[in-house]
């Protein structure tokens, strides 16, 4: 089948979804989260392949690897989206207006919601049940890092959907080649809405190239400020997990910035990140604070590119400030509008900070790894926005509806 038929076959798969009854949208997730595990040795074996071809040393290894338990949490999530309420339906806003007219705004599918990703096999099954949750078929274009792994997961969701007696376009994958790429970002009529989710460089490229509207998700530069009012214990649990809880994901903390008084805490506040081999590239000052009192072969002088970068690896930058004045400032030109966080005892500061940061997530004493669709309560999430129109932040079932207006009337006309 033709890329162009096979999205043709999608939008009309997508007319079908909003008129099923819930009870069996919820059935189908739940056997779909126990035919993953049903066929487990299939999608790891698959995933195998994909593995082969990768370097384990490349950062994007430990996004593509699927492993037993990793299913166990995939089926997880989806059975958690199974027991969601329905976001559809919901009655936004309702009024009546002096004519007599009654009008709601009630939330609604999206349609065809297509999302390109990288080596993330897992986006397979957290796009497929979130978009059919909220009553919108997909389009998935995977990267061919892991086309294994896809292919797999997408046949073990076909065949549920065929004993399911529903329409296996309800979720297609496309080839994994430029080509598909192009003719998604251009399929205007037949996809309502584009999710790029990997490196800047992906989305950077989808938001130039799309001519069908696109959510921006995913590119991650977090920092974590450590005040002068700062607690040592929580900043070290803090820093620690947010660094190194998963590298290759894009909550995870790339620059850690240090009130000028605190530098002599600076040691123990990375001692943690020793048992991880976290190299560290550190200004001047904080290189002082450090030599010493932390491995050399592990320690580097930071360069004018050490901040602003997604590092993606067990690598962190460390920036000195003067005040929390500076440190908005830095945050201002280097962030990405992710998740950031300030470490401090002190209210005022704190207050401060959430006011004066501009990101979809901003933390106080919790580190950026909780910025995550699951710890939300949203159960699985299709990305994490980090733009201002629609949706910001971790997109659950409700982020990925639209919604439309009802209106009910009696025989009025206008004037």
């Amino acid at each position: 089948m033709e890329i162009k038929e096979t999205l043709e076959a999608v939008r009309q798969a997508s007319r079908k979804l909003p008129l099923l009854d819930e009870g069996l949208i919820d059935k189908l997730l739940l056997a779909v989260a126990d035919a993953a595990l049903e066929h487990a040795d299939e999608i790891l074996a698959a995933n195998a392949e994909d593995l082969a071809r990768m370097d384990p040393s490349n950062p994007k290894y430990d996004r593509l690897k699927l492993t037993a338990e990793r299913l166990e949490g995939i089926a997880s999530d989806m059975r958690n989206v199974a027991n969601l309420p329905s976001p559809l339906g919901i009655t936004l806003e309702e009024t009546v207006r002096p004519n007599g007219l009654r009008l709601k705004k009630v939330s609604v599918p999206f349609g065809v919601i297509g999302v390109i990703y990288e080596a993330r096999p897992n986006v397979s099954f957290d796009v497929f049940s979130l978009c059919v949750k909220s009553g919108s078929a997909c389009v998935l274009k995977g990267g061919s890092d892991a086309d294994s792994s896809n292919r797999a997961i997408v046949k073990v969701i076909h065949e549920v959907l065929e004993r399911f007696k529903m329409d296996v376009h309800t979720v297609e994958l496309l080839p994994p080649g430029h080509e598909s790429t192009t003719e998604l970002l251009h399929a205007e009529g037949l996809v309502d809405l584009i999710i790029p989710r990997g490196s800047s460089r992906l989305i950077e490229h989808v938001r130039k190239e799309a001519t069908i509207p696109v959510i921006e998700t995913g590119a991650g530069i977090c920092h974590t400020y450590f005040d002068a009012a700062g607690d040592l214990e929580k900043g070290k649990a803090i820093v620690n997990n947010a660094k190194t809880r998963r590298v290759s994901v894009c909550n995870a903390l790339d620059c850690l910035l240090v009130h000028a008084s605190r530098l002599a805490d600076l040691p123990a506040l990375c001692a943690p990140l020793k048992d991880s081999h976290v190299i560290i590239y550190a200004d001047e000052a904080a290189y002082g604070a450090l030599k010493g009192g932390y491995p050399d072969e592990l320690l580097c002088r930071a360069t004018s590119e050490s901040f602003g970068t997604e590092f993606l690896d067990y690598k962190m930058a460390i920036r000195t400030v003067a005040d929390i004045h500076e440190t908005i400032s830095h945050i201002y030109t280097y962030s990405s509008k992710h998740s950031e966080c300030i470490v401090t005892e002190d209210r005022s500061a704190s207050d401060y900070f959430s006011k004066a940061v501009d990101a979809a997530c901003v933390y106080t004493n919790a580190p950026t790894s909780f910025t995550d669709g699951a710890q939300f309560g949203l159960g699985a999430e299709i990305g994490i926005s980090t733009q201002k129109l629609h949706a910001r932040g971790p997109m659950g079932l409700r982020e990925i509806t639209t919604y439309k207006w009802l209106i009910e009337g009696n025989g009025q006309i206008r004037k």
